[in-house]
């Protein structure tokens, strides 16, 4: 289960939001999703898993989106953190999973498939495998607004309160958790 708010920065301060991701199949998708919240401003957006993993994403204006995830492997096992992860690893974790994909890893002579193990989505295995169980993407994410990277680095549970409270955000946030 998905945790998403969007925090959009205006001329009055911090608005917060929750917001499905229903319609979101792409990054694409996620960013016009936060750039309808506001128009030129900063837009945070926090996705988070079941405290396995959270993501951010900085939006601001027509720049490119900036993203931060916690734990890439376990955000590359959802579908929601797969697109995150793929955008920050981009062609690199193309190349790796062409390369696991190419050795015979599964004990079977010409990567034949074990008997009784139903096959899975192999591009999503693979890719999972390949990303790191570490935080990946911007650390700098929230530097300028108030979160220093070792902060960042050391969130656990409860990540968008701290973020929402490092950014002045927190009262915002609590009316609409």
């Amino acid at each position: 289960m998905y945790f998403a708010a969007l925090l959009a920065r205006t001329e009055d301060g911090w608005e917060a939001s929750d917001t499905e991701l229903d319609d979101v199949e792409t990054l694409s998708d996620l960013t016009e999703l936060a750039r309808e919240a506001s128009d030129d401003d900063t837009v945070i957006v926090f996705i988070e898993q079941e405290d396995a993993w959270f993501g951010i994403v900085r939006i601001e204006g027509e720049e490119d989106p900036r993203i931060y995830v916690s734990d890439g492997a376990a955000a590359a096992r959802s579908s929601y953190g797969e697109i995150l992860t793929r955008e920050i690893l981009g062609d690199d974790l193309d190349d790796i999973v062409d390369e696991l994909e190419s050795l015979d890893l599964d004990g079977t002579e010409d990567g034949e498939p074990l008997d009784g193990v139903p096959d899975e989505d192999e591009d999503t295995s693979v890719a999972a495998e390949a990303v790191p169980a570490a935080p990946v993407g911007d650390r700098l994410i929230l530097a300028d607004l108030g979160m220093p990277p070792a902060d960042l680095l050391a969130l656990e549970s409860d990540a968008l309160a701290e973020i929402a409270d490092a950014l002045g955000a927190a009262e915002v946030l609590e009316a609409v958790r």
